[in-house]
């Protein structure tokens, strides 16, 4: 899908696409927790719709361009499949996280708050990572499958099962490790206490894998000619 772009451009997108997902998660979890009156379901919920609308608007956009990953874990899925170069792979990845600490940093400033912050949310215990790894598992899902049978759906699938998953499952679906790295440095409604970070990357990347594996039989073509 982003054959036609150079790399440069493609590492653009996808570091602008990043940075504006995570300006737009730290920054409506502040608006919100600001606007709740102590209400963190209503908090959540503003968090919620906002993380939704932006992926579809940012596949739309970027899609074309670099495939809108916007998220290591799918570039990793992408790599096991060998839809995307080592070497590309990891500038993407690179660029994702980069984008993601800049976004963070921008929705700081347009609160003005602090810049540079360590967030001290604790998330942790099996139940927390057990979610990541379901919510990662459930994004590839609708990755995989729309790419499949419907291509043209896939930023409103994205959007749907993330906005699905911040209330499905325990952690609220982080589903990314860029995103989970630079919300353990805001220390606002969205954030993650860095000794937490790790076993929820871990999660995300166990669970894109067992979705590669899983729908990569799925979906395979039946050798069956009766099927």
């Amino acid at each position: 899908m982003a054959a036609s772009f150079d790399l440069t451009r493609r590492l653009v997108a996808e570091a602008v696409g990043t940075a504006v997902l995570l300006g737009t998660v730290v920054g409506s979890g502040i608006m919100a927790e600001a606007l709740a009156g102590g209400n963190t379901a209503v908090a959540l919920l503003g968090n919620t719709v906002a993380t939704g609308a932006i992926l579809v608007v940012l596949i739309l956009v970027f899609g074309p361009v670099s495939g809108a990953h916007f998220n290591p874990a799918v570039t990793v899925a992408f790599r096991a499949r060998g839809e995307i170069s080592s070497r590309d792979s990891v500038l993407y990845i690179a660029v994702q996280i980069l984008g993601a600490i800049a976004g963070g940093w921008i929705a700081h400033a347009m609160f003005e708050l602090d810049i540079v912050q360590v967030s001290t949310n604790a998330r942790s215990g099996p139940a927390q990572w057990l979610s990541e790894a379901v919510a990662t598992f459930s994004l590839l899902a609708a990755i995989l499958g729309t790419l499949r049978w419907r291509p043209e759906a896939v930023p409103y699938a994205v959007g749907l099962v993330i906005t699905a998953g911040y209330w499905w499952t325990a952690s609220t679906s982080f589903a990314n490790p860029a995103v989970t790295i630079a919300r353990s440095m805001t220390d606002t409604f969205s954030g993650i206490a860095p000794a937490d970070m790790p076993a929820f990357i871990i999660a995300q990347v166990v669970g894109a894998l067992v979705a590669v594996a899983f729908f990569g039989w799925l979906l395979a073509p039946s050798t069956d000619s009766k099927a």
